[in-house]
């Protein structure tokens, strides 16, 4: 899959969750929605963005849910 759909996708999710007022509970939450719905090659790939771009184009939020819970 391209990463600019997933980074729309992540960002989608991202959206979701910036209704909860901590940033803890958000990076946490939208961690457990990425391992629970999305595949391994899914996954790879965005972590691989993350550590190759320091995740351009993605929400604050997404990114650290990223670098925390599945880097």
């Amino acid at each position: 899959m391209e990463t600019e759909k997933l980074i729309a996708m992540a960002n989608q999710i991202g959206d979701f969750f910036e209704a909860y007022p901590s940033d803890a509970e958000a990076i946490q939450g939208i961690a457990n929605h990425l391992h629970s719905f999305w595949n391994s090659v899914m996954i790879h790939s965005i972590v691989a963005h993350v550590a190759q771009h320091q995740g351009a184009g993605l929400h604050p939020r997404v990114a650290d849910a990223i670098k925390q819970h599945l880097a």
